[in-house]
This record gives C-alpha cells, sequence and structure tokens, in this order.
C-alpha cells in the first residue's frame, strides 16, 4: 500500500475563504475535501467551480446531519446540488472534482454513473457519530460494489480496545484501498498511524476551522507534519507515547519528537489516551510500541502490569516510564529525580536540610516528591483531603501528616518555607480565579513562602496567582517535565537528549 495522503477538511461559509485556507496549507497537505454543508445556502450553488481554483485534487463532500455534517435540506436537494458540482465537466480533469463522498445508503444511479463517467472517484462512506464498528472488513467488502470505490468507515469508539481492533483489521487490509478514521481522543492513534492500518487517507483541519470537528479528533497540518512528522512514518519507525485521562493536553509530545530530529532518529511520540491502563498497555503490546510515558491516574495502578521495577518504583510506590523490553514492561521513576532538578533550577544553591515543607497531595507524583524531599534532608508535612492517604505517606518516611481543609492553617504556615502543590487542581478549563481550582484557598501567604507547583498548563495555576500577588517566588511544573523527559528519552533511545 501507499503511504496515506493527508486531506485538509474545509469548513468556511464561503468559497473565497476555504481557498485562501488551501493557500495557506497546500504545502502541507496532498488534497483538501470541500465540505459544502458548511458553506452558505447561496455559495452552496458555485461549488463546481472550485477545484479549477486550488492545485491540489479535491473531494467534493455534502455531509447530512445525521453522519456529522450540516445539511439538513432533505435529499432531494442534496441530490441537485451533486449534479450541479458534477455535471458538464471540464475536459481537463485537474479542473473537476477528484472524489464525490456518497454515503453507504446513498444510491442514485445518475450520480454515480456521472461520477464514473466523468473520472470521479467515488468515496463510499460508514460513519456512526456515537458507537464503535468492529466488523470492519466485512463491511467495507459489503459497501465497496465495485472495483472502483474506496470504502471508508468513521465511528466513535467506547474505549480504546475499539481503536485496537480497528488497527488489526486494517493491518489485514492490502487488496484495495479504503480509510478507516476513529474518531475523539481515543481515536487519536488512528490519524497519527494510519500507516498502519494502511488508510488511503487521513484527514485534518486548518487551525482557523478546528473548532469545527473539534468534536471528531482533527489536528491542523502543520502539527501533524511538524510535531508528528507525519510523513516519516512507516512500519519501522519506533513508536513511543504517553498515556493517561482525560489528558486534555500535553507537552510531552513536543519534546520527545524533537529529540528524535535532533539526532535523526526514525521513531514518533504520541498520546494514547485511555479510561483504563490496561486498555493502554493492551493497545501499546499489540501496535508495538516500545516506551511509555505514564501521567494522571495511572501511576500507582500500573505497577500491577510490571515484570520488572526499578529500585525507585519499589521505594517511591508509582512509576512513570515504561521499556518494553522481551516483551515485558519494566517500569522506572524519573519523577523524583526531574523534581531535585528541577528544584535546585528554582532555588538555586539554597539547600533544604532541616527545612520543613508542605507537600499537597499524596498521589504518584507527591510520592516521588516526598521520596525526594527524604534524600534531600528536608523535613516534611504531608496534607491531603483524606487523612488516611497522607498519613500513609508520611510514616513511610516517618514525616507529618495532616488533613486538607481550613483547619490545617496553622500546620501549613508552620511547614511554609517551600510548599510544593502535586494534585491536579487548576489544571481544568473552568474559571482559573475560583476557590475550585484553588487547593489551599484557606491559607493567607505572608510573601516570603516559596511555592512549586508539579502542573504547567495553565503556566500560572489559581494558587501561583495569589502567592505571586502576596510577594512569593512561584515556579511551575514545565521544568520538571522537561528534565524527566530526557531521562526518559535516554531509557527509550539508549541516548542522550540533545536540546
Amino acid at each position: 500500500m501507499n503511504a496515506p495522503l493527508i486531506c485538509m477538511t474545509l469548513t468556511g461559509k464561503t468559497l473565497e475563504e476555504d481557498m485562501k485556507l488551501v493557500r495557506k496549507y497546500e504545502k502541507q497537505i496532498d488534497l483538501v475535501e470541500l465540505r459544502v454543508d458548511h458553506l452558505n445556502e447561496e455559495e452552496q450553488l458555485y461549488v463546481k467551480r472550485f477545484p479549477a481554483l486550488i492545485n491540489l485534487p479535491c473531494i467534493l463532500t455534502i455531509r447530512r446531519d445525521i453522519d456529522g455534517g450540516l445539511f439538513t435540506a432533505g435529499e432531494f436537494s442534496r441530490t441537485n446540488l451533486f449534479g450541479r458540482a458534477l455535471a458538464f465537466a471540464n475536459p481537463d480533469r485537474t479542473k473537476n472534482f477528484a472524489f464525490v463522498d456518497f454515503e453507504d445508503d446513498y444510491h442514485i444511479p445518475s450520480m454515480q454513473d456521472a461520477a464514473m463517467a466523468f473520472g470521479v472517484r467515488i468515496i463510499r462512506s460508514y460513519h456512526n457519530m456515537t458507537d464503535p464498528v468492529l466488523n470492519l472488513r466485512e463491511r467495507c467488502s459489503v459497501m465497496r460494489k465495485t472495483g472502483y470505490e474506496i470504502p471508508k468507515i468513521a465511528f466513535m469508539p467506547h474505549s480504546l480496545s475499539d481503536v485496537l481492533n480497528l488497527f488489526k483489521e486494517g493491518d489485514a487490509m492490502t487488496q484495495y484501498e479504503h480509510i478507516f478514521c476513529a474518531m475523539g481522543p481515543e481515536g487519536f492513534p488512528s490519524r497519527v498511524l494510519s500507516a498502519y492500518t494502511n488508510s488511503y487517507l487521513t484527514y485534518v483541519s486548518p487551525e482557523e476551522m478546528i473548532g469545527n470537528t473539534t468534536a471528531i479528533g482533527h489536528i491542523d497540518p502543520i502539527t501533524l507534519n511538524e510535531l508528528y512528522n507525519f510523513k516519516s512514518i512507516t512500519r519501522d519507525t519506533q513508536l513511543y507515547g504517553i498515556t493517561g485521562w482525560p489528558m486534555a493536553k500535553t507537552s510531552s509530545p513536543t519534546i520527545h519528537n524533537h529529540g528524535y530530529r535532533k539526532l535523526g532518529i526514525n521513531a514518533v511520540y504520541l498520546p494514547i489516551r485511555s479510561t483504563l491502563v490496561s486498555e493502554a498497555l493492551n493497545f501499546c503490546e499489540q501496535v508495538g510500541f516500545r516506551g511509555l510515558s505514564i501521567t494522571t491516574p495511572f501511576t500507582e495502578s500500573v505497577m500491577y502490569y510490571l515484570n520488572e521495577q526499578s529500585p525507585e518504583v519499589i521505594q517511591i510506590g508509582a512509576c512513570n516510564t515504561l521499556v518494553r523490553k522481551n516483551n515485558k514492561w519494566t517500569g522506572y521513576n524519573t519523577d523524583a529525580n526531574a523534581f531535585r532538578l528541577a528544584i535546585a533550577d528554582f532555588i538555586g544553591n539554597m539547600s533544604l536540610k532541616r527545612k520543613k515543607v508542605a507537600v499537597i497531595g499524596s498521589g504518584g507524583a507527591a510520592k516521588a516528591i516526598v521520596y525526594s524531599l527524604k534524600l534531600m534532608g528536608a523535613k516534611v508535612c504531608v496534607f491531603d483531603r483524606t487523612l488516611e492517604h497522607a498519613q500513609y505517606l508520611a510514616d513511610k518516611y516517618g514525616y507529618e501528616s495532616c488533613i486538607l481543609d481550613s483547619h490545617c492553617a496553622p500546620k501549613l504556615d508552620e511547614y511554609s518555607f517551600l510548599i510544593v502543590q502535586a494534585t491536579t487542581m487548576g489544571t481544568n478549563n473552568g474559571n482559573q480565579d475560583s476557590k475550585e481550582n484553588d487547593p489551599i484557598p484557606f491559607y493567607s501567604f505572608r510573601g516570603n513562602e516559596l511555592l512549586f507547583e508539579v502542573n504547567y498548563s495553565p503556566a500560572i495555576t489559581p494558587v501561583m496567582k495569589r502567592a505571586s500577588l502576596a510577594g512569593c517566588r512561584t515556579c511551575n511544573g514545565y521544568k520538571m517535565l522537561e528534565y524527566k523527559a530526557y531521562e526518559q528519552f535516554k531509557l527509550f533511545t539508549g541516548k542522550e537528549y540533545v536540546r
């Protein structure tokens, strides 16, 4: 099978708007899909002109609302639009639509005959916007009425297991061209790794229009090419990734993929989103991933699936890095060392020995941080909303613990030389000034505290903002992210990271 093409979906209101977007991105893409259902009604009458205005092959699509589109005027009107767009073909085929997308249940002989007569290839599509499709090969065989059509199946997976099924079925389909796509956040690997499913193409959207296709999982063509190096991905490409949930945003692919390009390593690193770590691991094992970064909420539960654990993982009780060796997973923890390096950057030559430090939270990140602080000689109090969790972590190192509520303010004040915020609070997209996004809203900063926030997105969390306004020095977790990524990179590739 040939390497998959990049098709940019155009969802502008006017043909002029879509044409400008094609000109902007034409070096990043191979063809475009004109979504007539997104055009203003008067613009829809003139779509026949569009292919002659651009220098790329174009798919004609008029998507019904039941298939995730905006067209609601009925099949008679839609057929008329198809007819206007396909009629009176130009002798120069480059000025006509190269493809037309007809749904699996749309069978109008005159439209199909016109397309075939004018050399317009038919994409025969099926969309399920709510549920997975499991019998992909069987369905494609039924959809493909002639050898001329390209079957397309796009569906919304319920789990990463549904996406894995797409990879398995696509891998076995080499006899004819087809298009497979799993939508939504869990379906993201099917877009970047379409070479692994033998898909004819993958869909993207221009950054200016990404809001029109966010729900189904489109990314922009520059991200696909420059971040994920899509055109270079083959079956020989080494696969690495990061898994967690919901993992709405992660900077890890930027760091890792930059490193691969810098050293000329044929590899790609991408997010693998799943609600279950077991499904993420099974997906990566089946597809052939060599390493994984582990993030919230899996850093502790993933330990159950490890065949080997590094000494740090055993001591800390949390794992953020997996390496696949001899078909088995070995677990490491790079959070602890990354925290030490990031804190050194933050406080300089200042020693934490015998200094009183507050750690907010008791999850995987907090466990690595408390472990590091023990090695650094700090005195620690662990604060958590569930006292038993705080006690369990603190007792392990002979530290103090306290329930995280307004009653702990005096204790927090006592341990406020350095406050390490190690929960996920403040990372959602809600009101960033809300107390609900501040883990210690009851605490009044004096201005001499040091605050280290483990999270890095947003760059300034609500608690950081409050502390800064009081005069405190603050630092987010981006440097910690970089340091742990550099160590992961070496574990994955055996080579030092080059910035």
